[in-house]
């Protein structure tokens, strides 16, 4: 285990469900299904180790068999004794403990002794910013302050490994942005995190290297961003078009959904007005929004987001509000990004429509492509490698410094 931090050899996780419609001696039969199958990789001391995939795909399974709360069907996993799980919120507390209690407790169950424990309880507390509440039972705990303290104990009582499920969408910004800090740090300190996620900036911004699953098989593995962009590029239709009918699209389930505002379309148009949803560095892009109106409104507001394939916000496009009575209806607005900044790769766009109050909204509306035209560069290996935009520049020739 010289240098490595987890390593996993074929491993298998094989449930029994039952099998809808079918019964034998009064009882349904199962079928075996299996959650993980023929999974192997090593992930080096002080390194992470992002987890991606479509849900289903066998991701918290994975760190159950490796935080030990379950046992593998086959294969083997070889850890280091301590190992730190957070999986869900409040993962290993007693609610009819005290916060300071459930810390001394946890710390016990990764074989720590007390006096390590005490030497971490302050700045434990003092991450979680509980104090007031650290010796009230944790069932009085919201679900914000149980996930600050479950992270906090997880991340601080110095784990060989740190195991962390998609719990950090329960904090808020500031809180997961502490808490992407604090994996960096444990990582810089010869520690391994295996991070799961479905953001994709998270992963990116954090990972070393990144396994895709999918139905519990690994599909790729190596290099963050390379398997990222594998990953998203595989949700994308085979033959996309330029423009995307919005009207069967899902919408976000905590969106109250469209009221007198429905969006319809997005087309994307190159210089000529054709439609097309891939462009050269530095030329206009068009976009073309349909939408329809319901019930007569005074004024209304688009907004458009431009993200990268990652999920990273690059900038919004919004029309702010646009005061005239729209009678029920069929409508479209467009714009032109003249010059077009962005540099060669993929990139998304967010639509949402609001009047008086938000009314309709289309997260990843429609993808589109920015080719390299290799102009303005001296050497174009550098093409494509040099950030996210790319604005016209022009350094002045050396001029001598006299110095007195």
């Amino acid at each position: 285990m010289t240098g490595i931090g987890i390593r996993v050899e074929s491993l298998g996780k094989r449930y029994r469900i039952a099998a809808t419609g079918e019964r034998r001696l009064g009882r349904p039969r199962r079928r075996p299904l299996w959650a993980l199958r023929g999974v192997s990789f090593e992930a080096p001391r002080g390194t992470t180790v992002g987890v991606i995939g479509r849900n289903g795909a066998g991701k918290t399974t994975l760190l159950k068999v490796l935080s030990r709360i379950t046992p593998p069907t086959e294969g083997r996993v070889v850890l280091p004794r301590r190992t730190s799980a957070l999986l869900e919120v409040g993962t290993g507390f007693h609610p009819e403990l005290t916060g300071r209690e459930n810390v001394y407790l946890n710390g016990a169950i990764l074989g720590m002794r007390r006096r390590e424990i005490a030497r971490k309880f302050d700045e434990i507390v003092a991450f979680a910013e509980i104090e007031e509440f650290i010796d009230a039972p944790v069932k009085r705990y919201s679900s914000g302050m149980s996930l600050r303290l479950a992270f906090a104990v997880a991340a601080h009582l110095e784990p060989d490994v740190l195991l962390v499920d998609e719990v950090l969408a329960v904090g808020d910004a500031s809180f997961q942005s502490k808490c992407l800090g604090k994996m960096d740090e444990v990582t810089g300190q010869g520690r391994t995190v295996v991070l799961v996620s479905h953001s994709m900036p998270t992963i990116a911004s954090l990972a070393d290297r990144c396994l895709w699953l999918d139905r519990g098989e690994i599909v790729a593995e190596g290099v963050t961003a390379d398997v990222i962009r594998r990953y998203l590029a595989s949700a994308l239709p085979a033959d996309p078009g330029a423009a995307a009918d919005l009207s069967g699209r899902e919408r976000p389930r905590e969106h109250p959904g469209p009221r007198e505002l429905f969006l319809r379309s997005i087309t994307l148009l190159d210089a000529n007005g054709a439609p097309s949803r891939s462009f050269y560095e530095g030329d206009p892009i068009g976009v073309e929004v349909g939408f329809e109106v319901t019930r007569p409104l005074g004024w209304v507001e688009l907004r458009c987001y431009v993200n990268t394939i990652e999920g990273v916000w690059l900038f919004a496009a919004n029309s702010g509000k646009r005061r005239r009575d729209l009678d029920p209806g069929y409508y479209t607005t467009a714009t032109t990004f003249a010059p077009n900044h962005l540099r060669p790769g993929s990139y998304t766009i967010d639509l949402g429509m609001q009047s008086a109050v938000p009314q309709d909204m289309v997260p990843d509306a429609i993808r589109f492509e920015i080719e390299s035209s290799l102009e303005g560069y001296d050497d174009p290996a550098w093409a494509g490698s040099m950030g996210l935009v790319r604005f016209d520049y022009s350094w002045s020739d050396p001029e001598p410094v006299v110095r007195e």
